[in-house]
């Protein structure tokens, strides 16, 4: 088990959380195998039991994890879904719509894609890297999102953080790279805000928020982008119309 660096900068409760979520994305862990103890988590990260039970608590509160009393912490099953389509990113949606949106970019970084994220991306066995980037998306300076992307690498192997700075990333798709954009699969459902994502969107009054997860598809429906969106349930609301 990878462990929570001090110096990381994100707050120890986060990482592990994290760390436990990759190693379910990476199938280390099952739907229905138990988390390692509180105890035994502890000694790992070297932490407190209040740290360790924060994140799993989080964890729980979002599904993917759940407690049976005398028992321990396991595995959820991952959740069913209904598809839904959007062919334009949040910038040109909101400007359609008469609002001031612009970004913040809180983290950009190159890494290894964990079993799940290749997958979801369907990347070539011999490629192993993904861009991840972690943007705060705001309506007329106000924070309304937080959205976590990740790309192949290979698909954009001079991108950097220069790229992408005061830009749509869907243009940047279409002008820079020349992929044009045939479809998506979304999902929606709630999620319990963390106190990193409160403090993020700068609202202590808010506790559940509209989580999306995108996956853009190009000609012949290969996957380009992967997206995980928090939105502010307090703000944001979703329209889909039908024939």
């Amino acid at each position: 088990m990878r462990k929570a660096l001090k110096e990381n900068g994100l707050p120890l409760y986060y990482q592990i959380k994290e760390i436990i979520q990759n190693m379910i994305d990476n199938s280390e862990l099952n739907p229905g195998d138990a988390i390692p103890p509180e105890r035994e988590l502890c000694r790992i990260q070297g932490v407190s039991r209040m740290t360790v039970n924060k994140a799993i608590m989080e964890l729980v509160n979002e599904g993917v994890l759940y407690r049976e009393r005398g028992r321990g912490t396991f595995v959820a099953e991952p959740k069913k879904y209904q598809k839904l389509s959007q062919l334009r990113g949040f910038t040109e949606e909101m400007e359609s719509k008469g609002y001031s949106a612009n970004t913040k970019i809180i983290s950009f970084d190159i890494k290894k894609a964990t079993k799940q994220i290749k997958s979801i991306l369907a990347m070539p066995e011999d490629k192993d890297y993904v861009i991840n980037i972690k943007r705060l998306r705001m309506l007329d300076n106000e924070p309304i999102a937080i959205e976590t992307v990740w790309l192949s690498r290979h698909l954009f192997p001079d991108m950097s953080v220069e790229t992408i700075v005061g830009k749509s990333l869907y243009n940047i798709f279409k002008e820079v790279y020349g992929y044009n954009l045939q479809n998506v699969k979304q999902t929606i459902e709630p999620k319990k805000l963390n106190e990193f994502e409160i403090e993020l969107l700068n609202n202590t009054k808010i506790e559940l928020a509209l989580l999306f997860k995108k996956i853009s598809y190009i000609e012949n429906d290969v996957p380009l982008e992967y997206t995980e969106a928090v939105y502010r349930s307090d703000k944001y609301k979703y329209e889909i119309k039908s024939k």
